[in-house]
């Protein structure tokens, strides 16, 4: 059943012993967008699927014994009808909408299609481009020169995100390394946007032990194409970028923090890159990220550190870091209070602004409130999720956060509700006298945070993995479980598939 306001309500049945018939129970209002929805029913692979029709098109069917919610990599659709012209393809749909009829089959549910690109270059970094429909590159490509000696070339590249197919090319200096990238997009005041891409360089001269001279590249690749802007010259390498408020971008040049305003290209003038503040202090400055007006910095040894950039300042001003020696692998916000990161020991911990404290020696240290072992090299934190996000009308969603290692692994970090993270907590404790580890390990020790200086309990932080494992007990397992937490095993089991939904 749906809702005029984009909602689709679903339910459970049951058997009803008193009336020999069905009973519909567990009803859930999802919403799915914001337009009217309209449910047509089509086969897909041998099974059974629903296309809901709306601005959010989306398939749902059925996996596990409970609903999943795919989206379609369509901007809207008014109805869909199932097509098939001359028997031999069953499984194709006729999608239309106010701009144009689809027609086309929908790919198997929840498989993951891998596409691989030989480029014969080592790349470095890479971000996706939306509106000119390309993937951005940094690339790095070794050539042994004429007296046997290796020559290294960087470029900046452009591929077409579908193809893959190479668009356009911009060549990097001699001994000039591609550090940093990002995408900036400005809207001017005819409604239309600017995409520039921003690469931070560092020059790395065989007699430098650290490099003490670089470039922020700022290209216009609106059209597809790679066109210089400007050019800035900077002391140092560009370690990382971050985009702040909607003209300025974050710079992480060796020990530093700067803050760069791009200025458009006026009369007589063409554009530039005016450097407004700086903040020193740091080893080496290797992640950033920005929320508001709030900076969190990420050092090589130095932990986190949390900073501020008003505009009635316009400076950039510590608020707290972290005392401890953290040799940093990624961070980022989980909201403006509470702070996530990771480093080198394989650790994740979580960071929280001490700001009702009472002297100011408590107020500029960051209080560690969660500690726990994942035991992967994590490079990159990201907002998202890898699952299509459907939250019950009324209830909040949970929000993710995605990570990526450097052996391959994509995980999820969710920030789940105070009355659930107790509820689960309970479970994970109970979890641990059933399951046993590989090998006999104790998931306490494995899950305790291992540091060159420090060792200490996991806290604040649950192991989905594990949790996720009540799903495949046996029912004497489960009771055993759940004995002494007021809550049966059928609840129990809903709450963890409804948070299997998040990934």
């Amino acid at each position: 059943m749906t809702d005029a306001d984009g909602a689709v309500a679903s339910s459970a049945s049951t058997d009803a012993a008193s009336s020999g018939g069905t009973r519909l129970t567990d009803r859930k209002m999802v919403a799915l967008g914001t337009k009217p929805i309209a449910l047509t029913p089509f086969q897909s692979h041998g099974s059974l699927h629903v296309f809901a029709s709306s601005d959010r098109p989306s398939i749902l069917h059925a996996s596990s014994g409970k609903l999943v919610y795919s989206n379609v990599n369509l901007k809207d659709a008014t109805h869909m009808a199932p097509f098939d012209a001359d028997g031999s393809s069953p499984d194709t749909l006729a999608v239309a909408s106010e701009e144009a009829l689809v027609i086309g089959t929908v790919d198997e549910i929840r498989k993951l299609h891998i596409r691989t690109f030989p480029l014969g270059e080592q790349p470095r970094r890479i971000t996706h481009l939306e509106h000119p429909k390309c993937f951005a590159l940094l690339t790095t490509r070794e050539d042994e020169a004429a007296d046997g000696e290796v020559v290294q070339t960087s470029f900046i590249r452009l591929l077409d995100e579908t193809t893959m197919e190479r668009i356009a090319c911009f060549e990097l200096g001699p001994n000039e390394q591609p550090c940093a990238l990002l995408t900036l997009v400005i809207e001017d005041q005819a409604d239309a946007a600017q995409v520039l891409l921003v690469v931070g360089t560092a020059f790395a001269r065989p007699d430098e032990p650290e490099p003490t001279a670089g470039r922020l590249l700022v290209l216009d690749v609106s059209e597809r194409s790679l066109e210089l802007l400007t050019e800035t010259r900077i002391k140092g390498a560009c370690y990382a970028l971050e985009a702040f408020s909607s003209r300025s971008i974050l710079a992480g040049v060796n020990n530093k923090l700067q803050l760069y305003d791009f200025v458009p290209a006026t009369a007589g003038a063409s554009p530039s890159m005016k450097l407004r503040a700086e903040h020193c202090g740091h080893i080496l400055v290797l992640y950033i990220a920005a929320r508001g007006d709030f900076i969190l910095v990420g050092d090589l040894m130095k932990s986190l550190s949390l900073l501020q950039c008003t505009a009635a300042s316009g400076q950039l001003q510590l608020l707290a870091r972290d005392c401890s020696a953290n040799w940093m692998t990624s961070v980022a916000f989980l909201d403006d209070d509470t702070y996530l990161g990771a480093e080198n020991n394989y650790n994740l911990f979580i960071a929280r602004k001490n700001a009702d404290a009472t002297t100011d020696d408590e107020r500029e240290r960051l209080e560690i409130v969660g500690e726990y072992h994942l035991g992967e090299f994590v490079n990159r934190f990201r907002k998202g999720s890898l699952a299509m996000q459907v939250a019950e009308t009324g209830a909040a969603p949970i929000p993710t956060l995605l990570y990526a290692t450097v052996n391959g692994v994509l995980g999820v970090i969710a920030s789940l509700p105070a009355e659930d993270f107790s509820l689960l907590l309970k479970v994970q404790t109970a979890l641990t006298r059933v399951v046993q580890g590989v090998g006999g390990l104790s998931h306490t020790a494995w899950r305790s945070f291992k540091a060159e200086r420090k060792t200490a309990d996991a806290r604040n932080v649950l192991d989905g993995d594990l949790i996720e494992n009540f799903l495949s007990l046996k029912r004497p397992q489960m009771e055993q479980v759940v004995q002494g937490l007021d809550i049966s095993v059928e609840d129990l089991c809903k709450r963890i598939e409804d948070l299997q939904r998040l990934h």
